[in-house]
C-alpha cells in the first residue's frame, strides 16, 4: 500500500461511474489516495454523495481531451482507466460514440500514460468475448464480441496492446457482472433492476427465456481484485474478474423475488440484440497469480441491495 513516505496515488478515470467510485472509495479505504476525473456526463448522484461522504472531490474532465487527462495523470503514481459508456443496447443505436468514447479516449489514455512513465489498469470487459466457444472462458478465449459496446472495448484493449507494445505497463482486467450498491439509473445492471422492481412490489422482467447464465461478482470484490493488481502489478497479464460461479437469470429473479418476500413470477419480454447466452469466467489465472478469492455470495449481495434500496427487506 505504501512505496517509501507517501501514499500511492491512483488516478481512477469514470471514478464518478459505479464501478469507479465504488473502487476510489476502496482505495481511499485501503490507504491509497485516489484522483477521481469523470466528464460527470452520466455520472449519478448516489455516486457523487457517496463520494462527498468521504471528502473526495471530483475532477472534471473528459479522457478524449489530452491535456486535461494528462495534467491529472501528471500527478498520479498509477491510473485505472474505467470511464466508458456501458449500456449494450444503447450501443446498437450510436456504435459511432461507443467506438469513439470507448477506443478513442482510451488511445488518449494510453498514449499520455507511455509518455509519462504511468501504468495503466485498463477496465475491460467480458462482453470482449461474445458468445463463447469454451465455458467457462479462459483468458485466451477467442475475442469475438456480439455487440458494438463488445467492439468498443475490445479496441480499447487493442490500443493498449499496441502502447504497450511501445513500452506502456499496462494490465487488462475483464470483469464479468459487477453488480453492488451505487448501481443505478438507465445503465444499471440485471441485479439491480430486478431488486430496484422488487422495492417498488413489481416483478422482474426477464428477456428472453431466463436461462441465460451469468457470472455475478460484488462491487467488494471486484475493489478488491483491482487493488490486488496494484499491488502485485503483474505487467503485460489480462485476468478475468468473476466467481467462475453460474448463475441463470431465471434463478436470479426468482431469489430476488423470495429475498424481497414478493408475491409474484417474473414477466417475460422478448430477447435483446447482443445478449450473450453463458457468460461464465474461468477465474483460475487470478486465483493463481493474483490469490484472488471472491467473498460475497450473491444471496448475501442481494440482502444488502435490498437493504439499501428498499430502506430494509
Amino acid at each position: 500500500e505504501w512505496r517509501g513516505e507517501r501514499a500511492l496515488r491512483v488516478l481512477v478515470t469514470g471514478g464518478a461511474g459505479f464501478i469507479g467510485h465504488n473502487l476510489a472509495i476502496h482505495l481511499y479505504e485501503r490507504g491509497f489516495e485516489p484522483i477521481v476525473f469523470d466528464s460527470l456526463e452520466r455520472s449519478t448522484e448516489v455516486a457523487l454523495k457517496r463520494l462527498r461522504e468521504r471528502g473526495l472531490s471530483v475532477v472534471k474532465g473528459d479522457v478524449r481531451d489530452k491535456y486535461s487527462f494528462r495534467e491529472q495523470a501528471s500527478k498520479s503514481d498509477l491510473v485505472i482507466h474505467a470511464a466508458a459508456y456501458i449500456s449494450v443496447e444503447e450501443s446498437f443505436e450510436r456504435p459511432g460514440e461507443y467506438v469513439s468514447n470507448n477506443a478513442g479516449g482510451t488511445a488518449v489514455v494510453a498514449s499520455a500514460c507511455l509518455e509519462l512513465g504511468k501504468p495503466v489498469i485498463y477496465i475491460s470487459s467480458a462482453a470482449v468475448y461474445g458468445d463463447p466457444v469454451r465455458v467457462p472462458i479462459p483468458e485466451d478465449h477467442p475475442i469475438s464480441p456480439a455487440s458494438p459496446y463488445g467492439l468498443s472495448k475490445a479496441l480499447g484493449e487493442a490500443v493498449i496492446n499496441f502502447y504497450g507494445r511501445l513500452g506502456l505497463k499496462y494490465v487488462i482486467v475483464r470483469p464479468f457482472n459487477v453488480y453492488g450498491v451505487g448501481q443505478t439509473g438507465p445503465y444499471a445492471g440485471v441485479v439491480t433492476k430486478f431488486v430496484e422492481r422488487a422495492c417498488r412490489g413489481e416483478p422482474p422482467v426477464i428477456y428472453g427465456d431466463g436461462l441465460q447464465v451469468r457470472d455475478f461478482i460484488h462491487v467488494s470484490d471486484f475493489s478488491r481484485f483491482v487493488e490486488l493488481v496494484v499491488e502485485k502489478e503483474p505487467w503485460g497479464e489480462v485476468f478475468n474478474a468473476g466467481t467462475g460461479v453460474p448463475t441463470r437469470i431465471l434463478d436470479l429473479a426468482r431469489l430476488v423475488i423470495e429475498l424481497a418476500g414478493l408475491r409474484a413470477e417474473p414477466i417475460y419480454e422478448k430477447p435483446r440484440p447482443g445478449d450473450i447466452r453463458v457468460s461464465l469466467a474461468d477465474v483460475s489465472k487470478a486465483r493463481r497469480i493474483l490469490g484472488f478469492e471472491p467473498r460475497v455470495g450473491l444471496r448475501e449481495g442481494i440482502l444488502e441491495l435490498i437493504e439499501y434500496y428498499c430502506g430494509g427487506p
